[in-house]
């Protein structure tokens, strides 16, 4: 698979360092290059790239304004490349892949090319899975509707509901629904409901397996947390950002995982 690439920054140096880093990966093909937000909006409406790394501080059309002139069709995936911190909240908001400092780490680039591959992945998977549904549907009714009941039971019934947890003695029998969210402590979890506060011995890996990922993210190397219980998004100076849930805690995302935010922030 070849990620059809645009880069878009106004200096000249920064497009050609880009281009450097991005050499390994050998399934990162640049399509073309920008030097202006109107000259990006222009050619990625024209040559439909799968990617765009994009610098946000550019003379006329910022980096949020082409995302804004290309909603109009579908538009590929961003990541941002910029010198200014600040821009980390605007870039979740726009539903970046990622968020990349000058000047950009090999490492940081390399994690980011990896979550483009997933994206890509993922969108496809569901692009086959909606033609097979289309297909079902004309010349099998029945059996597309016995696949949509099939796959919706599997997926309410494969994470689990309620959590027994054995702590000071006591078994508690805790709703996975009322879990704010969960700390690591090596081979320990404590688990926050908001009003409690248990500890359960099992590996973080382990407990991941048994949550549903479209409520409970990973947000930290030792965090996980209930995206439902999440109100609000604060900024930090170092361009991570703590999520304030519902009982007034706090938790912070790390950098390595600020994609978080972008699934429900909107």
């Amino acid at each position: 698979m070849t990620i059809r690439t645009i880069l878009v920054d106004d200096e000249k140096l920064a497009i050609q360092g880009l281009q450097l880093r991005l050499e390994p990966f050998e399934d990162v093909e640049i399509i073309g290059t920008c030097s202006n937000g109107r000259e990006a909006i222009r050619k990625i409406k024209t040559e439909k790239p799968d990617l765009v790394f994009l610098d946000i501080q550019m003379p006329g059309f910022d980096g949020f304004s082409v995302v804004k002139g290309v909603m109009e069709i579908e538009p590929p995936l961003f990541v941002f490349v910029t010198a200014y911190e600040e821009h980390a909240i605007r870039a979740f908001e726009a539903n970046a892949v990622n968020y990349l400092m000058k000047p950009v780490d090999a490492d940081k680039l390399a994690d980011t090319i990896e979550r483009v591959r997933e994206r890509i992945a993922e969108k496809k998977s569901a692009e086959e899975a909606e033609k097979l549904m289309h297909v079902l549907t004309e010349v099998a009714p029945e059996a597309a509707e016995e696949f949509v009941d099939t796959d919706a039971g599997e997926t309410s019934d494969r994470f689990e509901k309620l959590i027994n947890v054995k702590d000071r003695g006591q078994i508690f029998r805790v709703e996975v629904d009322t879990i704010e969210h969960i700390e690591a402590a090596g081979d320990y979890m404590c688990i926050y409901t908001g009003d409690n506060s248990l500890i359960l011995r099992e590996t973080m890996k382990d407990l991941e397996r048994r949550l549903d990922p479209r409520k409970f993210q990973r947000v930290h190397r030792s965090t996980i947390v209930n995206l439902d219980q999440v109100r609000q998004v604060r900024p930090h100076t170092n361009g991570e950002c703590f999520l304030v849930l519902d009982s007034g805690a706090e938790v912070k995302v790390s950098r390595s995982y600020r994609d978080v935010v972008a699934r429900f922030v909107h």
